[in-house]
């Protein structure tokens, strides 16, 4: 199971890559791959202020939907349009062209709350 070094991790399976005051979202690659062949991505929630905790969207796989969790509280400042076309993405490149949405970060401090990868690993078992 690929665990990137340098992103943190929510107990949901979401991942998070900080650039700055703002941060990229997506499923990690153990999510995409209980998951299934990904079919669509639903995000409604672009522009919107939301809740660590509070859902994002939904990702629809051949075995099931699931929502999608934001790791931490943050402005959606946009949808990774690629996955309109090609939701296949998040299960071919999950860390990278598969990222789902960009936030903008209002609780810095929340990220402490994160996994590393080691810890993520652990929870993995």
């Amino acid at each position: 199971m690929n665990v990137p070094e340098n992103l943190k991790y929510s107990p949901d399976h979401e991942w998070i890559r900080v650039e700055g005051d703002e941060a990229y979202i997506g499923v990690t690659d153990y999510a995409q791959s209980n998951l299934g062949d990904i079919v669509f991505v639903e995000v409604e929630t672009e522009g919107e202020e939301l809740d660590k905790g509070e859902a994002f969207g939904n990702v629809e796989a051949v075995k099931a939907v699931e929502e999608l969790y934001m790791p931490v509280s943050g402005e959606v400042l946009e949808f990774n349009s690629q996955l309109e076309d090609t939701p296949e993405l998040v299960n071919k490149d999950a860390f990278g062209e598969g990222w789902m949405i960009k936030v903008k970060i209002s609780k810095p401090s929340e990220l402490d709350d994160l996994l590393d990868a080691t810890a993520y690993k652990e929870l993995l078992g």
